[in-house]
């Protein structure tokens, strides 16, 4: 076993505290946008949510000097990223919106799941049997979740998954972005998408837009704060530490998500959620543990 140099485990260290930050703040945005939803519809809460951490991170952009648009965001892997941010965004609102936020945090949990099988059906990247399986474990977990065939499903529940698949699916195509794209370019350009995730879904909806109460805008403009606080940590600490020793802490979410469904919003957890949730973790941070010792 290689041993850490006091560096590396300072950053190590350091990139996981980040990543729980980051973990937290995400929760309370979600916990902000479901507030939210009560009062506004969904389509509204993402075009201002959109327009906000978009206009955050072009300030923050042209502070640094940094120009707003290069030929490389249109790249092919960042029209992709676009449409899956899109796709990811949207239906995960909508599940916050209509289903208990815990249940909607535990299934986004599954994320990094569906990153791995699909870096190496996509990128070809080597992934054993004993990853494979259990990356079906955790897939699993999410059917015990969700509860198809009984009275406990939902058929509301499917949205959090395709918003799971939506966010997979934008990491991926994360992974083949140009790297001269800085965080904040890439900050503005998700949230600018998440503009148009709004934008397409008020057409569908024909909701009218309403002015929102001085509470209701509270509860906006803390979740854009935090939505760009919250990028800004996972940013941080996925370029601070090493990603097998950061990554495992996204799980924290889980916590911080469940435990304000159920503070905020009188939430219940069932056992199929505990059990179901347990196996996603586990399957987790086994595929990482693996994967640290492949290299």
């Amino acid at each position: 076993m290689t041993t850490k140099t006091p560096i590396e485990r300072r950053a190590n260290l350091l990139g996981s505290i980040w990543m729980v930050a980051s973990m937290a703040i995400f929760s309370i945005e979600d916990a902000f946008v479901k507030a939210a939803s009560v009062t506004l519809s969904v389509g509204q809460i993402l075009i201002i949510f959109g327009l906000g951490g978009a206009a955050l991170f072009a300030g923050w952009a042209r502070f640094n000097n940094e120009p707003l648009f290069v030929q490389d965001v249109v790249s092919r892997p960042m029209r992709i990223r676009v449409i899956f941010e899109i796709v990811g965004r949207l239906f995960y609102v909508l599940a916050i919106a209509l289903t208990p936020l815990s249940a909607a945090t535990v299934i986004l949990q599954a994320t990094p799941l569906v990153v791995v099988a699909g870096a190496a059906l996509i990128f070809g990247e080597k992934v054993g049997w004993r990853r494979w399986f259990a990356i079906f474990v955790g897939l699993v977990g999410v059917v015990i979740i969700i509860q198809p065939g009984t009275d406990s499903f939902s058929v509301l529940s499917i949205l959090a998954i395709v918003g799971m698949f939506g966010f997979a699916g934008r990491d991926l195509a994360s992974r083949a972005a140009p790297a001269t794209l800085s965080t904040n370019i890439l900050g503005l350009y998700g949230f600018l998408s998440i503009v148009v995730a709004g934008g397409i879904f008020s057409i569908w909806e024909s909701a009218p837009f309403v002015r929102p109460e001085i509470e209701t805008s509270f509860y906006l403009l803390g979740a854009i704060l935090a939505g760009v606080v919250a990028y800004s940590c996972l940013m941080k600490a996925m370029r601070s530490g090493e990603v097998s020793a950061v990554t495992p802490f996204r799980y924290t979410r889980l916590l911080f998500g469940i435990s304000l469904g159920v503070v905020m919003f009188g939430e219940q957890l069932s056992s199929a959620m505990v059990f179901g949730s347990s196996m996603i973790v586990i399957s987790g941070l086994f595929i990482l543990w693996r994967g640290k010792l492949a290299g």
